[in-house]
């Protein structure tokens, strides 16, 4: 992509940063970019928002629907969910419970599961870098949290996020002498191999591989995060022991098995390919075969 250029005298356009997100849609505050500037084509629209409410674990949950009314096409879709809160407070009624945090792609906290695809109908973008350009005027826009076993729900669109965290303890870790720091050259590592451990590591463990396969498989994270560790000399020490327990954990914490369906990669925000799956699979047979 080509560096927009500058505005000349008078021109009233302002010029804003871009996203910088691998493969990503622009994440301006208030309207599309077209060469850097803020489109003034956006328009304000009235939509429906059909969403997942569920007060807990326990209960029983339904979807409520809530119009509204004039919101402007450059707001991200967080920022839509903020406005429709602040009208249910309003009216006096609860909040809608989502999760967010850094709303720049990075936390993947903003896991939602909008109009029947994890993040939206965008690609290679989490549910933060969504924009409501994406959507028509008069459009119901329907909204649930990850339906998994492995990620039970807390209350409406939150849900709890601490099987990817027990998944990384029990092996997504080296173990390093402490001390000095080393010197960055003391290891050469061949270029493509870094370049290929760097796109695993990309990986922010947002979910969507689990939204979106069919047997609520985790695979894909824990193929990223073997990946981008076994590719790596830092990584072999612990190589077949960290592959054997990262499956086992991934297993005991209720998420599915692969088929190769391949919809894990299609709505990867980082587009994580599932050639790390071959790779993890030949890791866990190598660690077996050792036994």
């Amino acid at each position: 992509m080509t560096s927009p250029q500058p505005p000349s005298k008078g021109d009233k356009r302002i010029m804003t940063s871009l996203d910088r997100s691998k493969g990503g849609e622009f994440s301006p505050p208030l309207g599309e970019l077209e060469g850097g500037y803020i489109n003034k084509m956006d328009k304000n629209i009235d939509i429906t928002i059909k969403v997942w409410r569920q007060k807990g674990p326990k209960e029983k949950g339904a979807f409520e629907t809530y119009p509204l009314k004039g919101i402007s096409q450059g707001n991200s879709f967080l920022e839509m969910l903020d406005i429709l809160n602040e009208q249910l407070i309003n009216e006096g009624t609860e909040p809608v419970y989502f999760d967010h945090d850094c709303r720049e792609g990075i936390c993947g906290m903003c896991s939602l599961y909008i109009n029947g695809r994890p993040h939206g109908p965008g690609t290679a973008i989490t549910t933060c870098q969504l924009h409501l350009r994406k959507f028509n005027d008069g459009d119901t826009i329907t909204v649930e949290p990850w339906r998994s076993a492995g990620f039970p729900i807390i209350r409406d669109l939150t849900v709890e996020r601490m099987a990817f965290d027990k998944i990384m303890q029990a092996g997504g870790f080296i173990s390093v002498n402490t001390g000095g720091v080393p010197d960055a050259n003391t290891i050469p590592i061949p270029k493509e191999k870094a370049e290929e451990a760097m796109d695993a590591a990309t990986c922010i463990g947002c979910g969507a591989c689990v939204a979106a396969c069919k047997n609520g498989s985790a695979m894909l994270f824990v193929a990223a995060k073997v990946s981008q560790l076994a590719l790596l000399p830092q990584g072999k020490i612990e190589a077949h022991r960290r592959a054997k327990a990262m499956v086992a954990k991934m297993d005991e914490l209720g998420f599915g098995n692969c088929t190769n369906t391949g919809a894990c990669q299609s709505v990867c925000p980082k587009n994580i390919s599932v050639t790390h799956i071959a790779r993890l699979n030949r890791e866990y047979l190598r660690a077996k075969m050792k036994e």
